[in-house]
């Protein structure tokens, strides 16, 4: 029964990932990788944009003068290199004790001030703004939308399907195709999209004048710190992927990032 359930929810997954793809398969900057994306890019943009200034109303904004030069030099070094047409580059430094960075759709970038005794120095604050800026050109964003999308027609094509089923049979296919298309397809994707962005966030601060080797730093002391607030769930049910697993795709992805090093004066 369980493989039976199993081959129902991948198999109208696929399906459904398969349509779409027939008019929304573009290729991503630098990586090449072909993806799903069918929500336009103006659309995308806009939503960031909103979404943005909405934050900027409820999330205090730190005014430290350093600080914010700080923020603003790397963030404009890296948008230097990055290549998002009609991009909007604005980094925003806010005030919270949440470990974590953002960039949405336009080029708005957030960074928490949580995490800037991780980041440490000015190379360490380039990872973190390489990555983000990384999604934002990689319309990771958009890619996750027209997942999602895809996923619930799927749903919604299994639900009709079963209109004329037990109730207690279409209630457990679709219980398993949403834990299916969640552990299957969405979570190994949010892994796929940050290790991707890791590599194209290496080489834009390497581009950028920024030493390639000090984002193994910055995931060396980062890892430490998610050990100290107690480690982490596992792989499989983790939208990143594990410290350790960063690290080492760094290391992999680093001679080609040295190779696009130039350091500025």
């Amino acid at each position: 029964m369980k493989r039976f359930l199993r081959g129902i929810v991948v198999q109208l997954a696929l399906s459904a990932l398969f349509l779409a793809g027939l008019t929304g398969c573009v290729s991503v900057p630098e990586t090449g990788r072909s993806q799903l994306n069918i929500i336009p890019a103006a659309q995308e943009m806009q939503l960031g944009l909103t979404g943005f200034e909405q934050l900027k109303k409820e999330t205090p904004i730190n005014r430290n003068p350093a600080l914010n030069a700080l923020i603003q030099k790397v963030g404009r070094r890296i948008a230097g290199v990055a290549n998002l047409p009609g991009a909007q580059w604005e980094f925003v430094v806010f005030e919270s004790k949440e470990a974590n960075a953002f960039c949405l759709p336009g080029g708005k970038v957030g960074v928490y001030t949580g995490l800037l005794p991780i980041t440490r120095d000015e190379a360490g604050l380039a990872t973190v703004i390489g990555h983000e800026v990384a999604h934002a050109v990689a319309r990771h964003g958009a890619e996750r939308m027209s997942e999602a999308l895809v996923l619930q027609t799927g749903g919604s094509l299994l639900g009709s399907a079963l209109s004329n089923s037990d109730p207690r049979t279409k209630a457990a296919l679709l219980t398993a195709y949403g834990l299916g298309a969640k552990v299957g397809r969405e979570l190994p994707h949010s892994r796929l999209q940050e290790s991707e962005a890791d590599k194209i966030g290496l080489f834009y601060m390497a581009r950028a004048g920024y030493n390639p080797e000090a984002s193994v730093a910055f995931w060396q002391r980062f890892a430490a710190f998610n050990q100290s607030q107690g480690g982490g769930s596992l792989e499989f049910l983790r939208t990143h992927p594990l410290d350790e697993t960063r690290i080492r795709q760094l290391s992999t992805w680093m001679p080609e990032a040295k190779a696009q090093y130039r350091p500025q004066p």
